[in-house]
C-alpha cells in the first residue's frame, strides 16, 4: 500500500499553491469540514490521517515508528514528497503543529509557511516552563484511556471543547474520539504528552503563525506566547474562541486569521 493509501490522503481544488491540514489527537481529517472548504478556491487542499486515526491503514502502525513525535512528521514528509509539495502552507492543530515543524526541518523546500493552532511543544509542567500539565495528570489520563477509553472521551471532549453552551459541538469531539483505534490512540497519547520538542523551536525558518484560542486548558496562552518568543519572526494571534478546538468553534474567525497570514 502505498503512502497515499495508507494514510488515506484526500486532495480537493485547483489553485498552483498546496495547503496541508493535519488533524490533532484524537481527530482524523474530516475535524477540517468546516474550515477546508473555503480553501479549495485558491489552492490545492491535502487532508490526511495520521495511521490509528480515520481511514487510514492501522495495520502499517508500529510502536517502533511511531515512538516519537518523528515518526508522525515521517508520513507528513513521505506525503510531501509523493504529491511533489513545495513552497505548501501547513496548517496543524495541536500536537500537529510540532509535527509539521519537524517535517519543514526535514524537507525546508516542501513547506513555506507553517500555522500552528493551538501547539505545545511540551505539556508537561517544568522549571520556568508552564507547559500546563504535572506529570501525574498525564499518567491518570494515559490510565484512563487504557482501562475505559469511552470514559476517556467523555471526560476529555469538554475539557478541550470548553464550549458549555454548545453541547452539540463536545459531542461531536467525542464522537471524533471514539471512532478512531483506542490502543493506538492510547499510545499516541504517550508521545505526545511526554514529547519536548523545545529545541527545535528556534531552528524554525520559515514564517510561522500561533494561533491562540482562549481557555486552552491543553495548551494555555502561556505556551503559545513561550513558542512565539522562541522562532524567530513568529506572530501570535490571541483570537476571541474559547477551547482548543477553534477550527470547530469558531471556524470563520480561524479562516480569517489563516488567510490574512497566507495572504490570500
Amino acid at each position: 500500500m502505498g503512502v497515499l493509501e495508507r494514510n488515506h490522503v484526500t486532495v480537493r481544488g485547483t489553485g498552483e499553491r498546496t495547503i496541508v491540514f493535519a488533524h490533532g489527537l484524537g481527530c482524523d481529517q474530516t475535524v477540517w469540514e468546516r474550515v477546508a472548504p473555503a480553501f479549495e478556491g485558491d489552492f490545492r487542499t491535502v487532508l490526511f490521517d495520521y495511521v490509528g486515526a480515520g481511514q487510514s491503514d492501522k495495520s502499517a502502525y508500529s510502536g517502533g515508528r511511531y515512538g516519537s513525535l518523528g515518526g508522525y512528521a515521517k508520513d507528513v514528509v513521505e506525503i510531501a514528497d509523493a504529491l511533489g509539495l513545495r513552497d505548501a502552507v501547513f496548517v496543524g492543530h495541536s500536537v500537529s503543529g510540532m509535527i509539521g515543524a519537524l517535517a519543514s526541518l526535514e524537507r525546508p523546500n516542501a513547506f513555506s509557511k507553517l500555522v500552528m493552532i493551538g501547539p505545545s511543544p511540551r505539556y508537561l509542567n517544568a522549571p520556568g516552563y508552564p507547559g500546563g500539565f504535572e506529570r501525574e495528570d498525564v499518567e491518570e489520563l494515559l490510565g484512563m484511556m487504557e482501562m475505559n477509553y469511552l470514559e476517556w472521551a467523555k471526560y476529555m471532549a469538554p475539557v478541550s471543547m470548553q464550549n458549555t453552551d454548545r453541547p452539540a459541538l463536545t459531542e461531536e469531539l467525542q464522537e471524533r474520539f471514539m471512532a478512531n483505534d483506542p490502543a493506538i490512540m492510547r499510545q499516541f497519547a504517550e508521545v505526545t504528552f511526554l514529547s519536548d520538542e523545545r529545541d527545535i523551536l528556534e531552528e524554525i525558518q520559515v514564517p510561522t503563525l500561533i494561533l491562540q484560542a482562549r481557555e486552552d486548558v491543553v495548551a494555555p496562552v502561556a505556551v503559545g506566547e513561550y513558542i512565539h518568543s522562541h522562532i524567530k519572526g513568529s506572530e501570535f494571534r490571541l483570537i476571541e474562541a474559547n477551547g482548543h478546538n477553534p477550527h470547530i468553534s469558531s471556524p470563520q474567525e480561524t479562516i480569517r486569521e489563516i488567510m490574512k497570514f497566507i495572504g490570500e
